[in-house]
């Protein structure tokens, strides 16, 4: 009986409505509870120190969510880019072309945005990362509650999209914001992820094996001065997606569905809880209107990212390099790429990591993702319920004619 009820737990936190719904709440408890009477409390808790002296890891429970828990969703993030690469939509070169292009749009126009609008602003020298990532799940989620009626290459699409992005993201984190390097501890983490290839090459699966190569290979990136959640991220990367001759299902089917509901409900919410906890006030509203750090976020992912996906896209059907999803008009595609623009998760982690040394800067950059990212998803589902109803309708009319 417990076993069919966790059974049935996780497949509910597989679902991407209950996933985004999970982080919408854990994102407004924080925003309620910093801008409450017993925001002291909010601060304590998340400056409270976890420390591990025999491995020097002094660690505040913000830390340990932001390196350590969301790592495991970066493990789920590296498997689904896998699968999409080996066997899903990525792999096959035609349908790939399209998701890559809009993907590489859609970071190169808010980074440019970012640079033109907060040139010569403190911090800008890596802030302008914070509006090039996409928020899978929030994404996806919007997408779920809103876009039933459309096409289901929509979610094709924008899953792909978003899983491109991501990875150009995560390469982002590793090349900004690794300082200096310390080569024994990046040999270290090497031979952990060796290990794992050569344990999935042997067709191991003990978690005996795989668990302390994971911990390991996380300890030494982070030793290694290198942003420790990249671990998750090569640890999927690196776990086979092809089941062999009598396999009910691959390695990394069996990981997805295994810490796919950790990460939707517990990591991705616990991360937003701890991150999203910013102090709002007059004076934060009218800076983020005025202030050139918030402009460029806001401008950069609100404006660039929809049209820096839908654009490129654009010109890649028109020049015959890439083929329009089938069902999808322009008009879908635009309300795609305004979802697009939604940047939760790995924008607030790069926000913290561009402006660690300016508490108040980060905290308007914060501000100015989770102000941004609603406003995309309002938009967003606004547009796809309006289109939603147009399919309706076509689908109808075509029954009407059939009948007929």
């Amino acid at each position: 009986m417990i076993v069919a009820l966790r059974s049935e737990l996780a497949r509910f936190l597989r679902t991407e409505t209950v996933g985004g719904a999970l982080l919408l709440i854990a994102a407004a408890i924080a925003l309620l509870w910093a801008n409450s009477p017993w925001s002291e409390g909010y601060l304590t808790l998340t400056d409270t120190t976890l420390p591990i002296p025999p491995l020097h890891l002094d660690l505040t429970l913000a830390d340990w969510v932001k390196d350590g828990l969301l790592a495991i969703f970066f493990f789920v993030a590296g498997l689904e880019l896998k699968r999409e690469l080996v066997v899903g939509e990525l792999a096959d070169r035609k349908r790939a072309t399209l998701p890559i292009i809009a993907a590489v749009g859609g970071v190169v126009l808010p980074a440019l945005i970012a640079i033109t609008i907060g040139f010569g602003v403190d911090g800008m020298d890596r802030g302008w990362a914070i509006p090039v990532a996409t928020d899978i799940a929030f994404a996806l989620a919007v997408l779920a509650l809103t876009g039933s009626r459309i096409p289901a290459t929509a979610r094709v699409f924008l899953l792909s999209l978003a899983v491109v992005d991501d990875l150009i993201a995560i390469l982002l984190i590793a090349i900004l914001f690794t300082t200096s390097i310390a080569i024994g501890w990046l040999l270290a983490a090497a031979a952990c992820f060796l290990g794992w290839w050569l344990a999935q090459h042997l067709r191991w699966h003990s978690p005996l094996i795989y668990v302390p190569l994971a911990l390991v290979a996380w300890y030494a990136l982070h030793e290694a001065g290198i942003h420790p959640t990249l671990a998750g991220v090569l640890c999927g990367l690196l776990t086979r997606v092809r089941p062999d001759q009598g396999e009910d299902e691959a390695p990394a089917t069996r990981l997805e569905h295994l810490f796919q509901p950790v990460s939707a409900g517990v990591c991705v919410p616990l991360f937003a809880l701890f991150a999203s906890g910013v102090p709002l006030s007059a004076a934060v509203f009218g800076e983020l209107f005025t202030d050139r750090l918030a402009l460029a976020i806001i401008v950069g992912l609100l404006a660039g990212k929809t049209l820096g996906v839908f654009g490129t896209s654009w010109v890649a059907i028109r020049l015959g390099i890439a083929e329009r999803p089938a069902g999808l008009g322009y008009r879908d595609m635009f309300a795609l790429s305004v979802l697009g623009a939604i940047g939760f998760t790995v924008s607030l982690l790069v926000a913290e990591l561009a402006l660690a040394n300016d508490e108040a800067a980060a905290e308007l950059a914060k501000a100015a993702v989770l102000m941004t990212s609603m406003a995309a998803s309002l938009i967003g589902s606004a547009l796809l319920l309006r289109r939603g109803r147009a399919h309706q309708a076509r689908r109808h009319a075509g029954a009407a004619a059939a009948d007929e």
